[in-house]
């Protein structure tokens, strides 16, 4: 598999370009700014991106989605939930000021259980509201890696004091979906370093009960 990581924005959001080697479809995964740079990596590859799909709403993940779909032609996807916050781009641009970034409309609602598949490789969709009420997680099992948007960080969780965010709901989400998946799970997070599974679940003090 092709798999392109970008650190995007002012936040450092992790955008990831996953290419299919045999087809060369791809999709992209969180792209939350410069979309030169990831019109290049996509073209460089040789990549056909056939869906671009969102871990949540928030500025720093889905500031060039609607940009690159206009590029490629490929879907943009998010939950519905999150639908409010795409709706209201502007406000969450003035609350970091920044320059708000042209949207336009979500293609595809994804939901709990649906799959995104791209050449020979496949993705399950698990929703994991706390963070926003549409945070959604990919996982790729046989591959055993997970994309984790800021649901999950290495040592730490996503936070729950913006809108529409809740932390009950948020460790419940981690800990009845995600730990439950194989402990040698690649964890590929929307900010910072990855992580696994079972490290998370042996040593996350949100986790543990040590925070």
């Amino acid at each position: 598999m092709i798999f392109e990581h970008l650190a995007v924005g002012v936040f450092q959001c992790n955008c990831f370009i996953l290419g299919c080697e045999e087809t060369r479809e791809a999709i992209v995964v969180d792209p939350g700014d410069h979309l030169e740079r990831i019109i290049e990596r996509v073209e460089g590859h040789g990549l056909n991106v056939t869906q671009i799909i969102a871990t949540h709403a928030h500025l720093d993940h889905v500031g060039a989605m609607s940009g690159l779909g206009t590029h490629t032609g490929a879907p943009t996807c998010m939950h519905q939930e999150d639908q409010f916050l795409y709706d209201n781009l502007a406000m969450q641009a003035d609350l970091f000021r920044l320059p708000t970034p042209p949207s336009g409309p979500v293609t595809r609602y994804l939901k709990e259980g649906d799959r995104i598949s791209w050449g020979r490789h496949e993705a399950q969709v698990i929703h994991t509201p706390g963070h926003t009420p549409g945070s959604l997680c990919f996982f790729m099992p046989g591959e055993e890696i997970l994309f984790s948007g800021d649901t999950l960080f290495q040592g730490s969780v996503g936070r729950t004091d913006l809108w529409g965010g809740d932390q009950p709901t948020l460790i419940r989400s981690i800990t009845e979906r995600l730990l439950r998946l194989p402990d040698e799970t690649a964890v590929f997070p929307g900010h910072g370093p990855d992580t696994t599974i079972g490290f998370e679940g042996a040593e996350n003090p949100f986790l543990t009960g040590r925070y």
